[in-house]
């Protein structure tokens, strides 16, 4: 009768059961954020697809389907390194943004805010076209591979240099994450909305298209008309002034908005 009180009783959640579990949970929480509109999403559904497999083969003792999907899983772990690897370095990358972390990024997050919008403003004033993806909860590590690899500090000269015309890398997109620039010349998703605007050129659709699919910041510099455009959330600011995006990138950097109003606090 003792053994099996003991036994009932782990049916029983302490609070350290329930603490464990909230941080599982908040964890499982985070890899979906990460991986979600990416190729990473579409692998996990076919490994639980492959879960699926095994335990019906368990249940109808299909025992050669199952001596296949043992093997598989087997080396499995070895292979999402691999196949995962993106992914993974995206996802160690924010979590070294992560809000506990973010008073040690304050002056870091204003200084890519201050360097995006003096390259916009160079780049308006020379009317030459731009396109810049700043990533934010969602990887873009997937459009980034459609570029040139880089790992460069975000600066405006930088920028202002890939952006110029006949250049290699100017046609494409740069893609911020964090205070690095990790691509250029990368190719972005066009919009499937209707644009109605016809002016609207290849590089506004572009950042339409990408703030659709995820929750970066687009912003664009139009030759034609010099305007200064940002994309998000599927809606196109057009013709913003420097103190607008300013304002924007500020409260969307990690830890800048938290140092602006600190700084305004009499």
């Amino acid at each position: 009768m003792t053994r099996v009180w003991e036994q009932l009783s782990l049916l029983r959640p302490g609070w350290m059961d329930l603490l464990e579990i909230l941080i599982v949970a908040f964890l499982l929480y985070r890899i979906l954020v990460v991986i979600q509109r990416t190729r990473a999403m579409q692998i996990l559904l076919g490994v639980v697809l492959l879960a699926f497999a095994y335990g019906a083969a368990r249940v109808l003792d299909l025992i050669l389907i199952r001596t296949i999907l043992e093997t598989v899983f087997q080396y499995g772990a070895i292979a999402a390194l691999v196949v995962f690897q993106p992914e993974l370095r995206a996802a160690l990358a924010r979590l070294g943004r992560s809000r506990m972390l973010r008073v040690f990024q304050r002056l870091e997050g204003v200084k890519v805010a201050e360097e995006i919008v003096e390259a916009a403003q160079r780049l308006s004033r020379a009317r030459h076209g731009a396109i810049i993806a700043i990533e934010q909860a969602v990887g873009l590590a997937e459009y980034a591979e459609t570029g040139s690899p880089l790992e460069a500090r975000v600066s405006a000269d930088l920028l202002a240099t890939i952006f110029t015309p006949y250049s290699p890398l100017h046609d494409g997109a740069v893609i911020i994450s964090g205070d690095r620039i990790i691509a250029a010349g990368a190719i972005l998703p066009l919009t499937q909305s209707t644009v109605l605007d016809r002016s609207l050129g290849t590089r506004h659709r572009a950042a339409l298209g990408l703030s659709e699919e995820t929750d970066a910041l687009v912003v664009v510099v139009s030759e034609e008309t010099a305007q200064i455009s940002l994309a998000h959330g599927g809606h196109l600011e057009r013709d913003i002034p420097p103190e607008r995006l300013r304002e924007v990138l500020l409260g969307a950097l990690p830890g800048s908005d938290a140092l602006v109003r600190s700084a305004s606090t009499p």
